[in-house]
């Protein structure tokens, strides 16, 4: 059988910024550019040439400098984020300060003491890995934090519905979903769900437990959904207007 869709990442430059694209291949007549948040998308028919896709690499890179010059914010999510020490954060309801010192060392460390994340970087390491290790960082300290209260909420929302067994549940540093659920009954949070509002983080949580009874996005799974929270499109709402604002 043919595939209907493949899907593969690419770049383009523009305002001397290299931007991420995901390439949907897939049936369809036309050709369709996007940029939502921190994702610049490109739609194109199967079986094009790579040319072809070239050449509306291209194209998108111009259509994207000219939406880009009318609005000055379009690439703001793609810069990158400066930390500073004495910088604040703020998930949820909880506040941290962060102490970021600079040393002659082989590798990032980082941990929580009281309410303050001290982050010890390599001054070897190039600026672009010290940003990449201060999220993961952060989002592991955070993670460790957050997770007992997270784990109770978990457990509360799934006595109150399907009461299945749980194997374990993690939060882990995700930016391609907010939730998963394996086979063997382990729940997966991102760590970026915890900058959302409750109620929507109750709809991620809901969401994953739902498949303990159906691994898959039928109508049935839907409907159990639905049955426990019938707003439940609102949160999916949410988090389709507001995810890009949830990272560290």
């Amino acid at each position: 059988m043919p595939r209907k869709q493949q899907k593969y990442s690419a770049t383009i430059t523009v305002n001397d910024m290299q931007l991420p694209v995901e390439v949907v291949m897939e049936h369809r007549n036309g050709h369709r550019y996007s940029v939502t948040g921190k994702r610049i998308g490109m739609r194109l028919p199967l079986n094009l040439s790579a040319q072809d896709v070239h050449d509306h690499l291209k194209e998108l890179e111009r259509h994207v400098a000219k939406w880009a010059a009318k609005r000055a914010t379009l690439l703001a999510p793609f810069l990158p984020k400066a930390y500073n020490s004495g910088d604040l954060l703020e998930v949820g309801q909880r506040r941290y300060i962060l102490d970021i010192v600079e040393e002659g060392r082989g590798s990032h460390t980082g941990k929580l003491i009281g309410n303050t994340i001290a982050l010890r970087l390599s001054d070897r390491s190039t600026t672009a890995n010290k940003v990449k290790a201060i999220k993961t960082l952060l989002s592991r300290i955070v993670a460790g934090d957050f997770k007992p209260e997270i784990e109770q909420r978990v457990l509360q929302v799934n006595r109150s519905t399907f009461n299945r067994t749980i194997k374990g549940i993690f939060l882990k540093y995700n930016h391609s979903n907010w939730g998963s659920c394996s086979h063997n009954g382990n729940i997966n949070l991102s760590t970026r769900l915890l900058f959302a509002p409750p109620d929507v983080q109750d709809y991620v949580i809901l969401h994953e437990l739902a498949h303990l009874v159906e691994l898959n996005h039928s109508d049935r799974f839907w409907a159990l959904v639905e049955q426990y929270m019938p707003d439940y499109r609102e949160k999916e709402q949410w988090l389709n207007q507001y995810g890009r604002t949830c990272d560290f």
